[in-house]
């Protein structure tokens, strides 16, 4: 994690750690330790005095193996953003003044978060005393903690640090150490603990970039103002993504082989030179147009880790004669060996950074600039000029920026759209629709894929960046194809198979659109190993499902090398295929989702509602409790608790968190999720009511054996029946567990029939809005289904259904019918049976049994 990324879980814990106490740490006198820092001073009144509050911007420490299991010997391989080294200094906001000038008494806390060696974070508490005027800050405190037989103990320790009032890029590097109050052979001993920290506040003062600044960026590049965009000064801010890293490539001169008067890191040795850069704007001054940076230095991702010796802090000014920014870096100094001793110097590095105004097909570069130093070749520390350019070609929102097509020309001979066959009532994405954004699957004929995404640039003459979501609604549809721009990237953290030699899937490409058919032509640029190397011999083929489709939306197409099979660059044919999800489509599944909202709702409700009124029904008519099927009852129990135990969660909690985004949701969802849990919630529990009447019932009429056999032999036939059907299922691979379960829900009647049956009962157990009304809620969702299927594209995540859910039934038009026809035949039977008796619904031969046994016995007494 990068400290300077989580202000929000910063503030978070300094909300959580302002209303902790230390009072562990008050037992241990302070003077003995931190006299000669700060002396100690009698506190009297709560100051009004606000601490300054230090946003984190970079923090590292050494030392402290033994209780922070640190290891130093880890490979530099592995050495990624999780073993990043940081603390957390925070400060509990009520301080309190003392009898003497300038001297506060505070509490704080230091967080050593955990790691994947440590798995709990380390929390001291302190308190002691800043003095405001020389900065210095002295505390004693102590951390609970686990020692390697499991024993809990405190850790007794002194903390010292510098804590400016006023910041500036010098004072702004928190320097200090922790150390242990134990002797060297206690158990509660640990090694010194050396401490830096690079913050920043809101009351920071530039320095370097004030007065005569613009003449000290004059050795920066020297083109144009007309190349470069306009930056209006009040857009700098906005422009700069506080927060974020903005990677870039670079560029050596010719020679730079080794370190030697090439690397911008102050080394003259034989390490590698770093490849790129990262720029991270943390904080903005929107009234001096002035920007505060973190500029780090290195390969893969060995530059998100928090190195000294490779990260620069510098100041910049926008340049508006220049049409450029400037800034002025400084290093880290003397931090090798040990952080207490470092501090921020030798600011002889300056960087140049624009907005090209102009791009092509093969040169899309957002940000260019240039590294250099105002040193002389002989002094120490002396580097050639670097070039560097936005790794990305990320649309820069800066208005102004145009782009000249080169190869439409090309394109339209490689791609005859006026041979398309036009099928009639298909309509397609519209020219500057965002649906043209897509990410799909790449295949070669070895069966390796690769994830790419492609984002439009350009759409004509206009930048996407700044039309990215215009009207779907709009009608106008253009004849004929029109230009339009593309950068195809691979897609973030996906695991890769398809590895192509000598370049990646990394592709500038434009072309034409064409609206009317929904295909895609273009010539795309890939770039090479070699740096600005490139070949724009391929040509990229897409086809776009219509918008209007009920079908499967899947964009398929392929990418060719149109160069000769001997050319070294030639590769085979890469075949693309990806799902598609349009904006009208998502609007439509708002709408289903509105739908199936309210119809979870009802049919919840109407479920409550046709238990309730069993419960009155046998209130009203006890003698029929004992004929009412338990298992049954316990089946309809178990849905609606597994209901309100798992499915909603899931459905809510974990699969919408991403579909919600898309859909826009969240809160419709939320406030709906407490809804139907309640309702869920109240059905359950009538229907526990009811199977507690019912067993109550049973168990209080001994006269009722007759009916707990014919229970046990509804129970068996069911059960034999149910396993019989799992088996087949997980034999077809058809569905899982809970789409059973599902299914078992559906012919909850079931039981009943077959009790009916076995006891040759005529009693009205169940009354008729309970089996017709709880199994029409059963048999909704599959009505609902089958409309669903008829009206509404597919949906091609998960999560997405709130009613219906094919992960906990089974659906598909076939099962639909069936289910639902079976249904209404179960209804009608429990009908025909408490009319006409238990076994009416079999053939005549058991009917007449039914009749016989019924007849009663005459005895010769009578």
């Amino acid at each position: 994690m990068n400290p300077s990324s989580l202000s929000f879980m910063f503030l978070s814990l300094c909300t959580l750690f302002s209303a902790t106490s230390v009072s562990s740490s008050t037992s241990i006198s302070y003077s003995p330790h931190c006299a000669s820092t700060v002396p100690m001073s009698t506190p009297t009144t709560q100051s009004t005095t606000i601490l300054p509050y230090l946003r984190p911007v970079l923090s590292d420490y050494t030392g402290g193996d033994r209780i922070l299991h640190n290891d130093s010997n880890i490979s530099s391989e592995f050495s990624l953003e999780s073993e990043k080294k940081y603390f957390w200094f925070i400060p509990i906001p009520n301080i309190f003044e003392t009898n003497t000038s300038g001297v506060y008494k505070i509490e704080a806390n230091l967080l050593f978060p955990g790691n994947h060696r440590r798995s709990h974070s380390l929390r001291f508490g302190f308190h002691g005393f800043w003095s405001r005027y020389s900065g210095k800050l002295c505390m004693v405190g102590s951390a609970s903690w686990y020692s390697n037989k499991g024993n809990l103990i405190n850790l007794d320790a002194v903390l010292k640090l510098n804590y400016p009032m006023d910041l500036t890029i010098f004072s702004g590097l928190i320097t200090g150490k922790l150390e242990s109050l134990a002797s060297l052979n206690d158990p509660y001993y640990f090694e010194p603990i050396s401490l830096l920290e690079y913050v920043s506040s809101s009351n920071y003062q530039y320095t370097l970039v004030s007065g005569e600044f613009n003449s000290d960026c004059r050795g920066g590049i020297d083109i144009p103002k007309s190349q470069s965009l306009v930056l209006n000064p009040g857009m700098l801010c906005s422009s700069m993504k506080i927060g974020q890293n903005e990677v870039f490539n670079l560029e050596y001169s010719n020679g730079s082989s080794s370190s030697k008067n090439c690397t911008p890191l102050g080394k003259d040795d034989n390490d590698e030179l770093p490849s790129e850069m990262t720029l991270n704007a943390f904080q903005c001054s929107k009234e001096e147009h002035k920007v505060q940076f973190v500029i780090k230095f290195g390969s893969g991702y060995r530059y998100l880790s928090f190195d000294p010796t490779t990260t620069l802090v510098g100041e910049g000014l926008w340049d508006e004669k220049k049409n450029q920014l400037c800034i002025v870096a400084c290093r880290f100094l003397n931090s090798t060996d040990s952080l207490d001793n470092a501090q921020v110097g030798d600011c002889s590095i300056r960087l140049s950074l624009r907005f090209p105004a102009l791009w092509t097909i093969t040169n899309r570069t957002s940000i260019l600039g240039q590294i250099w130093t105002n040193k002389t070749a002989n002094e120490a520390g002396y580097f050639n000029r670097i070039t560097f350019r936005s790794r990305e070609n990320s649309m820069t929102v800066v208005p102004g920026l145009r782009y000249e097509y080169t190869v439409t020309e090309k394109v339209g001979k490689l791609c005859p759209f006026n041979k398309q066959v036009i099928k009639k009532g298909n309509r397609y994405p519209k020219w500057k629709s965002s649906d043209l954004e897509f990410d799909v699957f790449v295949r070669d004929s070895m069966g390796n894929r690769a994830r790419i995404q492609a984002m439009p640039n350009f759409f004509g003459d206009q930048n996407y960046a700044l039309n990215q979501f215009p009207e779907v609604e709009e009608k106008a549809t253009y004849r004929g194809p029109l230009n339009i721009s593309y950068t195809i990237l691979p897609y973030q953290n996906y695991p890769a198979t398809l590895v192509i030699s000598n370049w990646t899937l990394d592709i500038s490409a434009e072309g034409l659109y064409d609206e009317e058919t929904g295909r895609l032509c273009m010539v795309g640029c890939k770039k090479l190993s070699t740096i600005e190397s490139t070949d724009c011999e391929l040509l990229l083929k897409f086809q776009f499902p219509p918008v209007n489709t009920k079908e499967a939306g899947i964009i398929t197409g392929s990418i060719e090398s149109m160069r000769e099979k001997t050319d070294p660059l030639y590769f085979k044919h890469l075949q693309i295929t990806g799902w598609v999800f349009y904006r009208e489509e998502a609007i439509r599944s708002v709408q289903r989702l509105d739908w199936e909202i309210m119809m979870v709702s009802i049919s919840n409700t109407l479920a409550c509602v046709f238990v309730g009124l069993q419960i009155f029904y046998v209130k009203r008519n006890p003698q029929v409790l004992p004929f009412a099927s338990l298992f049954m009852l316990v089946i309809l129990t178990l849905g609606h608790m597994v209901t309100l135990v798992l499915n909603f969660e899931a459905l809510f909690l974990g699969n919408h968190k991403r579909n919600n985004v898309l859909l826009g949701s969240q809160g419709w969802l939320e406030v709906n999720e407490v809804i139907v849990r309640a309702v869920t919630m109240v059905a359950f529990l009538l229907q526990l009511r009811l199977l507690q009447l019912a067993f109550s019932a049973r168990l209080g009429d001994e006269n009722q054996k007759g009916i707990w056999v014919a229970e046990k032999k509804a129970l068996f036939v069911s059960t034999t029946l149910y396993v019989s059907g799992l088996l087949l299922a997980l034999f077809l691979n058809t569905r899982n567990l809970i789409s059973y379960g599902g299914l078992i829900l559906d012919g909850f009647l079931l039981p009943q029939i077959l009790l009916n049956i076995f006891r040759i009962s005529k009693e009205n157990a169940l009354s008729h809005p309970f089996y017709i009304g709880t199994t029409c809620v059963r048999l909704l969702p599959h009505v609902y289904d089958l409309y669903r299927a008829h009206n509404f594209a597919r949906v091609h995540f998960d999560g997405a259904y709130l009613f219906a859910n094919p992960y906990l039934d089974f659906y598909s038009l076939t099962w639909d019918v069936v289910i639902s026809c079976g249904g209404v035949l179960f209804a009608v039977f429990i009908y025909l049976q408490q009319l006409f008796g238990g076994r009416c619904i079999l053939g005549r031969r058991f009917r007449e049994v039914e009749m016989y046994e019924k007849v009663p016995v005459i005895t010769s007494e009578q």
